[in-house]
């Protein structure tokens, strides 16, 4: 799949907080001018910048000013414009490193990826969608498809699927209730009855299978990790092609391998 994903989190960013006396609102500014690139498509130019962040242009120089020289934010090369700086990635390295889910399914995923020899993801929970924290391609995957920090809905994807069917049936359907059910492609569910009913099949099952909603072409495999109290806090994901597997055949060889990789990380949570 080309092109960045970024699922919308569940509840926006709350930028005031005014009935929060701790609550440090220069603080949140210079976080929601970082926030401003989420959905850019290259380097944006001052004005932008300030509208994205819903401040004035004047607020909008000064945190720019800063972050550029604290090197959260960059000039673009052609000196049009601004780009996330480079010690962003330094923030990203301590939550991969430090997060103990992360820690824990590393190794196990790389064992998986030798064995299965498809992609294997792992992202994190995040209610309405899951945040991809490991990407291990496979022979068919373009630039974008192996980066870090992509977010994809839980509805329709099948990791999203296995970690909705962790919840009880009222907490799910909630969830989906508040996502905006988009139509990837011409397969994927939107009609919150028939997404439910595929999160109790995974439940079952104790796997989710997804086939055609989210990738065309791609048949995936989800399944949960959860902590000690049975919470959703990630999910595995292993997908292969439709033009080199039936669904059945995938399922069958992903599925025991995919449940054998989550019981192994979350025995050592």
């Amino acid at each position: 799949m080309t092109g960045i994903l970024r699922a919308d989190p569940s509840k926006p960013i709350n930028f005031q907080a005014d009935d929060d006396r701790l609550f440090v609102r220069s603080a949140a500014r210079a976080m929601h001018v970082l926030s401003a690139f989420h959905h850019a498509s290259g380097p944006l130019s001052l004005s932008e910048i300030a509208t994205r962040a819903a401040i004035d242009r004047s607020a909008a120089q000064r945190l720019v000013h800063t972050l550029m020289t604290l090197g959260y934010i960059r000039r673009s090369a052609d000196d049009r414009g601004y780009l996330p700086g480079l010690r962003l990635l330094d923030h990203t390295l301590d939550i991969l490193r430090l997060d103990p889910v992360v820690q824990k399914a590393t190794p196990v995923l790389l064992e998986l990826r030798k064995n299965i020899r498809e992609r294997v993801d792992f992202s994190l929970y995040d209610e309405t969608r899951l945040i991809y924290a490991l990407r291990m391609q496979s022979k068919r995957e373009t630039f974008y498809a192996t980066l870090v920090g992509h977010s994809v809905p839980t509805f329709c994807t099948a990791g999203g699927r296995a970690v909705l069917a962790k919840l009880p049936d009222a907490e799910a359907q909630e969830i989906i209730l508040h996502t905006p059910l988009h139509r990837y492609t011409a397969m994927t569910l939107t009609d919150p009855d028939s997404v439910m009913a595929q999160v109790r099949v995974a439940r079952t099952d104790g796997f989710a299978v997804v086939v055609d909603e989210f990738v065309q072409g791609e048949v995936a495999v989800g399944v949960a990790i959860t902590g000690r109290d049975g919470r959703p806090l990630a999910a595995i994901h292993v997908a292969g092609s439709l033009a080199e597997w039936t669904p059945q055949d995938f399922v069958g060889k992903a599925s025991p391998m995919a449940m054998e990789a989550a019981r192994a990380i979350m025995g050592g949570l």
